[in-house]
C-alpha cells in the first residue's frame, strides 16, 4: 500500500455563522458545505462564503450536474442549488450515514461506525450493493474511476483509496496530528475539498500524482 503525509494546499474559513463542516461536495464553481441548518457555497478562488441555502444538512452532500443532494437523518434530499427548494426526497439507509459522492449516475453513501459504503439508487434510495470498509468512513469520493474515502478516529484522520469491489485500502493519505477529517470530495483534478469537523474549515489536500501505467 502507498502512504504518503498530506499537503495541505489552501485552508477556508471558519465562516460565520458554520461553528462545523459536515459534507462537502463541488459543483465546478463552488465547493458546497453542509454545516447543521443550511447548505453553504464558497468561492474556492477568495475563499468568501457566496451564499447558504436554509436545510437540514447534517452529514454528507453530493452533486451530481445539477442538482445537490443532502443526507438529513433518515432521509436524502435533492435540492435545486439555484432556487434552494428541497425538489424530492428518498430513504437513506439505516445504520449512522456519514459522507455522500455522486458517481457513475448513483449515489455513494457512507456509514461511519458501520464501516462500509452503500450504492444507492437516487430515485428510490435502494441500496444496490455494499462496499466494506476497515476503518471508519466519513466523506466519500469518487474521481478518475478511483472511490476515496475518510476516515477519522481518535486524533488520526486520513484519506483512503480502496478497490470499489473489495474495500481493500490501496492508497493513504495521512492528515496532520489533531486534524479531524469530516466530508470529502474532489475537484475533479489534483485537489481534494475536505471538511474541518468542528473546526469549522476546509482544506484543500493535494490529491497524488498517478504511477504511469
Amino acid at each position: 500500500m502507498k502512504t504518503s503525509q498530506a499537503q495541505i494546499l489552501q485552508e477556508y474559513g471558519p465562516f460565520p455563522g458554520a461553528d462545523q463542516v459536515h459534507g462537502v461536495s463541488f459543483d465546478g464553481r463552488h465547493v458546497w458545505f453542509a454545516s447543521g441548518d443550511r447548505l453553504n457555497a464558497v468561492d474556492p478562488a477568495s475563499g468568501q462564503l457566496a451564499r447558504s441555502i436554509e436545510v437540514f444538512a447534517h452529514a454528507g452532500t453530493a452533486f451530481d450536474g445539477r442538482h445537490l443532494f443532502q443526507l438529513a437523518e433518515d432521509r436524502i434530499q435533492k435540492i435545486d442549488p439555484g432556487s434552494g427548494q428541497v425538489l424530492a426526497t428518498i430513504p437513506a439507509p439505516d445504520g449512522g450515514n456519514s459522507g455522500m459522492a455522486w458517481a457513475e449516475g448513483m449515489l455513494w453513501v457512507g456509514q461511519y461506525r458501520n464501516q462500509r459504503i452503500h450504492q444507492v439508487d437516487p430515485g428510490t434510495g435502494a441500496i444496490l450493493r455494499t462496499i466494506p470498509c476497515s476503518r471508519f468512513v466519513t466523506g466519500v469520493t469518487w474521481v478518475d474511476g478511483e472511490l476515496w474515502h475518510g476516515t477519522w478516529e481518535g486524533e488520526e484522520s486520513d484519506l483512503r483509496r480502496i478497490d470499489p469491489e473489495t474495500g481493500a485500502v490501496l492508497e493513504r493519505i495521512d492528515m496532520p496530528a489533531g486534524v479531524g477529517l469530516s466530508g470529502v470530495e474532489s475537484d475533479g483534478g489534483d485537489r481534494f475539498f475536505c471538511g474541518g469537523a468542528r473546526s469549522g474549515t476546509i482544506r484543500a489536500v493535494r490529491r497524488p500524482a498517478r504511477d504511469p501505467q
